[in-house]
């Protein structure tokens, strides 16, 4: 899934370094609001359901020359998850699922960044991290594809567009309250701006 025309995608990252020589390593990117959502989706009795998580905090740390030395730390705000049916908010932030008391937070921190076919981050590219949700960690895998806003220069990576996408088994964070109506398997679809701080 993409956010923006492929025709849009950051081919220009991949001969950077003759574009930019003077970038420092990381370059840090603040989240925009305006544009941003975490959606998830899950099957409640049998019939696809979907919901939005909003970010508590996000670090963002890219690597302009060298992708995969760059670094993503995202927190979520539980409490404040929503689903468009209203009566499953409540089972869902309960003890014996995202058990939003003990737990107001669900934390991701990247630990490699695989890039796709060209060397970019599209193809293919997967970012993989560790996930703690109610206090287990797992890793976990998503989909990358990065962009850079539409009508921009190709040398211009002030503004940028980030889509990942994934799925995972609720079970193995302990997340297993009605397992006679909700199935195992949550999607998630994240879609971020980022702006270049300095």
């Amino acid at each position: 899934m993409t956010i923006l025309s492929r025709r849009t995608l950051l081919g220009g990252l991949v001969t950077l370094p003759m574009v930019r020589p003077a970038l420092a390593a990381l370059q840090p990117y603040e989240l925009l609001k305006d544009g941003t959502s975490v959606d998830f989706t899950f099957a409640l009795s049998g019939i696809t359901q979907s919901g939005t998580m909003p970010i508590q905090s996000a670090d963002i740390q890219i690597d302009l020359r060298n992708l995969p030395n760059s670094r993503v730390a995202v927190v979520l705000s539980v409490a404040e998850a929503r689903t468009k049916v209203p009566f499953a908010r409540k089972p869902m932030l309960s003890e014996s699922v995202l058990d939003a008391g003990a737990f107001p937070t669900i934390q991701f921190e990247s630990t490699s960044i695989l890039l796709g076919e060209g060397g970019r981050i599209s193809h293919g590219a997967m970012v993989v991290g560790d996930l703690t949700l109610r206090g287990v960690t797992r890793p976990i895998a998503l989909q990358a594809n990065l962009f850079r806003e539409r009508g921009s220069d190709t040398g211009n990576l002030d503004d940028l567009s980030i889509n990942l996408t994934g799925a995972l088994n609720r079970h193995d964070f302990g997340a297993s309250g009605y397992a006679d109506l909700v199935q195992d398997t949550v999607g998630l679809d994240i879609q971020a701006r980022i702006k270049r701080i300095g």
